[in-house]
């Protein structure tokens, strides 16, 4: 049996090395990175949340989505989408992520200082997502220094 015909440009290819050629990233934009990863999960569960209130898994009786007001139903809707979608973004480091976690975040803000009979008014959530934008901006800023145009 004969050897396959090669020509002798693919037999000297070398395996690609991830360290040689590409720009070097940051430590302040690997933190970022790392904290969008972490947001993604969070954002993924809040996402999941909001469906098992839709589903009805974990609640009782009273406190089924149909005989929420229309505003809650409405919210919890909006929120099971969005945040499942953040998650996406926010996972791959992409651009469009963020803008809709920031969407989702300054939403939620907005329903618990301006709707709190949606939800209740929780303070606890509002200082928590407050924080978590604020910690991002802060992150995204430092990255920014690390890459001057």
């Amino acid at each position: 049996m004969s050897e396959p015909f090669v020509p002798e440009e693919v037999q000297s290819l070398e395996p690609v090395h991830e360290d040689e050629g590409g720009p070097k990233v940051g430590l302040w934009t690997l933190r970022l990175v790392v904290f969008l990863r972490i947001m993604a999960f969070v954002s993924m569960f809040k996402g999941l949340y909001h469906w098992s209130r839709v589903c009805g898994i974990g609640v009782d009786g009273a406190s089924l989505f149909e005989y929420q007001s229309i505003a809650w139903q409405t919210a919890t809707i909006f929120f099971a989408v969005i945040d499942l979608v953040a998650a996406v973004g926010l996972w791959l480091a992409a651009a469009w992520g963020a803008v809709i976690w920031l969407m989702s975040v300054a939403s939620m803000l907005a329903v618990e200082i301006f709707f709190p009979q949606i939800f209740g008014a929780g303070i606890v959530v509002g200082v928590a997502e407050g924080a978590l934008l604020a910690i991002y901006l802060w992150l995204a800023l430092k990255s920014a220094k690390e890459h001057p145009l």
